[in-house]
């Protein structure tokens, strides 16, 4: 499968696969359609903050996967880079870093959520301080919402891809070792 270089950002290398192009394309077509249609935004307003917010979900992804970067880094083992595919991301370990110990998995999969909690926390900010008519209050609580759900909470749900599934696979292993 095609994997696109975006380049090098804080020592990760930045990729992504077609998929993440395109649903940047349909998360842009998506909130554009919800700004015109349920928010009445004008049509100019409703795609520049259709285009700002499907980028700052990108953005969001970024940060917390910045998260996981700053606490491997913090165990010995770091991550080599970012891969987008569809509207997320993974995190990229070395192929040849052999067996780790669960301690660093789990620190490693927990170093996530706090900064999404952060960006959470900080688009919450923004949410009381704009004006609720306007397109940037509309971004802002999107950014809240996406944050708060997907890469805060939604983080811990085990569905296979997710921290959570780490998360999980330690716990069933340590309880089954007890």
């Amino acid at each position: 499968m095609k994997i696109i270089n975006l380049g090098r950002y804080l020592s990760l290398e930045i990729t992504a696969r077609p998929s993440a192009f395109v649903s940047l394309a349909l998360l842009w077509a998506v909130l554009g359609t919800i700004d015109i249609g349920l928010l009445d935004l004008p049509i100019g307003a409703a795609l520049a903050g259709g285009f700002v917010a499907a980028l700052l979900h990108y953005l969001s992804e970024f940060a917390h996967q910045g998260g996981h970067a700053f606490a491997a880094r913090k165990t010995g083992h770091p991550m080599l880079g970012l891969r987008y595919w569809w509207v997320l991301g993974t995190s990229i370990y070395p192929p040849d870093e052999g067996e780790l110990p669960d301690s660093v998995h789990l620190r490693r999969a927990l170093g996530g959520a706090p900064f999404s909690l952060v960006v959470t926390i900080l688009a919450l900010i923004a949410v009381t301080r704009l004006p609720p008519a306007s397109t940037s209050y509309w971004v802002a609580v999107f950014m809240f919402i996406d944050n708060l759900l997907v890469f805060t909470l939604g983080a811990f749900l085990p569905l296979g891809f997710t921290d959570g599934s780490t998360l999980l696979r330690i716990w069933r292993k340590r309880r089954s070792e007890s």
